[in-house]
Order: structure tokens, then C-alpha cells, then sequence
């Protein structure tokens, strides 16, 4: 009679996970013969595991991740030119706590931003703060928080995640409010924290593509001196002729 409280005390207290494990337990003869310690540590393990689950739904959902992508699921065709030893070394995500960055430029289609979007879920999966941005679809936004007074409270929110997704750089010529909100959000993570710059354009045309030479010089010795890049090639994933169907391939990189 006891026990029933018990749980109903756990719940109280929001410990969930333990509430379920000892439901379970009562319910199950297997847990009679063990010692109070080990279903006792039945009970820490199950709710550590409810607390890591609720923290991983979070960061997920904070990333705004638009795809399923996870680095389980890239392949690396020869023609694609992709670098399974760089994309391994990033996945132990030594590159976070080094305040890396990552630049990834090649043709449309090829799967920039699946790729991206990958070591973003897999920064989620241990415990780092990610999130997406598409820049041009961000830059008409930030003219709206001007605006409406909450621009300074949404570029401290992008300060602080561990991993910023740019999506679709230099897609059209910057405007100078642009560059300098570029230059914002780069200086403000600079040393502190990773982003993930993805472009059509070589990063060669970069210096030209922002259009003014002192903010383009700040932005890019900010993103590129301490940046893996990854250069994709090969045709668009997008084309039929390619994304047909095959054993082995998945179709959304």
C-alpha cells in the first residue's frame, strides 16, 4: 500500500522517469529478487534517461532543423568529392569546443545544407545548442525586430548557441545593413562558440560577394582562419536522372 504513494510523490516531484521505473517494477516479479541498491539504481537510470530525452527534444526543437539529416545517413560517391575522414573527425564535435567553424560551398543540390543540418543534429545528440538560419529569408526578419524594438534581444539569442547554421550565404549582393549585421553575428561568435556558413558561391568570391573590403576583411578573418571546409561537387541531388532511387543511396542528401 505504500508504494502507491510513493509513486504519486514522485510524480509531485517531477520525477517521471522514476515514477514509471518503479511502476514497472511492481508490476514485474523479475525486480523482487534483486537488492535495494540495484533497483534503486534501476530508478536513478530511468530517470536520467527521461531527463536526457527531454533535453535532446529541446535542442532539436530549438535547431529548427527543416530535414531528417544525420551523419548516418551521408554517403560518399567519388564524384561528389566529399571527405569521410573530415566528416568523421567532426562528428566527435572536438570542433565545438574549439569554437570552430565549418564552411561548406558547392553547386545547388548537391546537399550543403543536408550536410550542415547533419553535424547540427549530431551536436543536438551530445548535448550542444544548435540552430538554422536560411540568410536570406533572416536578413528580411532582422529588418522587422529593427522595427519592433527586438533586434538586440534576437542577436544575443544567436551569441549564444553553440552552433550557428548560415544558410545559403552570398545567394545576392549585401546590402550595408546587411554586412554589418553579418558582421555582428560573426564578431559576437568569434572565439566563443562554431557556425556552419553554407554558399554556392567559392569562397574565393566571398571578399567580393559582401561588397564592402574593411567589413569583408573583418567577417572573413572571423569565419575562415579557424574553419574546416568541406567543397562538394558533382550534380545537383535534386535531378532526377540522379535521384532515382538505388540500393544504398539516401535521396535527400
Amino acid at each position: 500500500m505504500l508504494l502507491h504513494p510513493t509513486i504519486d510523490k514522485l510524480k509531485n516531484l517531477k520525477l517521471k522517469g522514476m515514477s514509471r521505473a518503479l511502476e514497472t517494477q511492481i508490476g514485474n516479479p523479475e525486480y523482487q529478487g534483486l537488492g535495494f541498491e540495484e533497483r534503486f539504481g534501476f530508478l536513478i537510470e530511468a530517470e536520467t534517461m527521461e531527463r536526457e530525452n527531454k533535453k535532446l527534444g529541446r535542442l532539436l526543437k530549438k535547431a529548427k532543423l527543416k530535414t531528417d539529416a544525420c551523419l548516418q545517413a551521408l554517403h560518399f560517391p567519388t564524384n561528389r568529392k566529399l571527405d569521410k575522414s573530415l566528416v568523421r573527425t567532426l562528428e566527435t564535435c572536438q570542433w565545438i569546443t574549439q569554437h570552430k567553424n565549418v564552411i561548406i560551398v558547392g553547386p545547388t543540390g548537391t546537399g550543403k545544407t543536408f550536410i550542415a543540418q547533419s553535424l547540427a543534429h549530431n551536436a543536438c545528440m551530445k548535448g550542444y545548442s544548435s540552430h538554422c538560419l536560411r540568410l536570406p529569408k533572416f536578413f528580411n526578419e532582422l529588418t522587422v525586430a529593427k522595427a519592433d524594438g527586438s533586434y538586440l534581444k534576437l542577436m544575443k539569442s544567436l551569441a549564444n548557441y553553440d552552433v550557428l547554421i548560415l544558410d545559403d550565404f552570398a545567394l545576392f549582393a549585401l546590402t550595408e545593413d546587411q554586412r554589418r549585421d553579418l558582421l555582428e553575428i560573426v564578431e559576437e561568435r568569434y572565439d566563443r562558440k562554431s557556425t556552419i556558413m553554407t554558399s554556392q558561391l567559392p569562397v574565393d568570391l566571398w571578399h567580393e560577394a559582401i561588397g564592402n573590403s574593411t567589413i569583408a576583411d573583418a567577417i572573413l578573418d572571423r569565419l575562415l582562419h579557424n574553419a574546416y571546409r568541406i567543397e562538394i561537387q558533382g550534380p545537383s541531388m535534386r535531378d532526377p536522372k540522379i535521384n532515382t532511387p538505388k540500393q544504398g543511396v539516401n535521396n535527400e542528401q
